[in-house]
């Protein structure tokens, strides 16, 4: 039986992974997108080409019928907020979706938390560890032995080099680029094309290359 699976956000993050979800779909027992939940649109309505099922406060309904789940609401600006939101929906780890495209490279010493997904091209290298519910989008790559925490985001073309330690709650933007054995700290945010030549402090967003502190995040 494949995995039903339940994509919690809408168009965007949301969309991709299920486009990407049904495209690696190749055998019977491949996951499946049943649909969305999203606090914005309702049930019945369509995300794409996949109903809406209800809301994130309908939630436990679908825990306890065994669907999986993805989560896909990432903030830019500060993910804080968000993570709180997200761990008030208690899903047991067991059924968070764990998701590597076949398009992507996973090496076999790299680690992946659960609910983390690793999309198209994506690579990640040797004895790197991602947390859970970590979001690897499109030609993004994760250097050897670096260590990433819960809740990041690396958008497309991103690139982590290698021992690099990121701490929970960290979004890295499009094309983004960070140097080898930096630390980045809880719920800081590297804006897109940036170029990372230090550590951030937590909260922190910085942008430009080489990327300056612009402010906190929200």
């Amino acid at each position: 039986m494949p995995k039903r699976v339940i994509i919690i956000g809408g168009i965007g993050n949301g969309t991709v992974i299920a486009d990407a979800i049904t495209h690696a779909h190749r055998h019977d027992d491949d996951p499946i997108v049943a649909g969305f939940l999203n606090d914005r649109q309702q049930e019945g309505d369509t995300i794409g080409s996949w109903p809406v099922l209800g809301t994130t406060g309908e939630i436990a309904a679908f825990i306890d019928e065994g669907y999986h789940f993805v989560y896909t609401i990432y903030r830019i600006d500060g993910q804080k907020g968000r993570i709180a939101l997200f761990d008030k929906l208690n899903i047991p780890d067991e059924q968070l979706l764990t998701f590597v495209h076949p398009m992507a490279y996973v090496a076999p010493s790299a680690r992946l938390g659960s609910g983390t997904v690793v999309m198209p091209n994506a690579s990640i290298s040797s004895e790197a560890v991602l947390g859970k519910c970590c979001l690897v989008m499109v030609n993004a790559s994760i250097g050897h032995d670096s260590v990433v925490g819960d809740y990041c985001h690396f958008a497309a073309q991103s690139c982590i080099s290698s021992r690099v330690v990121i701490d929970d709650g960290v979004h890295i933007g499009l094309n983004a680029t960070v140097r080898e054995g930096l630390h980045l700290k809880k719920y800081s945010t590297l804006g897109m094309g940036s170029v990372l030549l230090s550590d951030m402090d937590t909260m922190d967003i910085r942008v430009g290359n080489p990327a300056r502190f612009l402010r906190k995040a929200r």
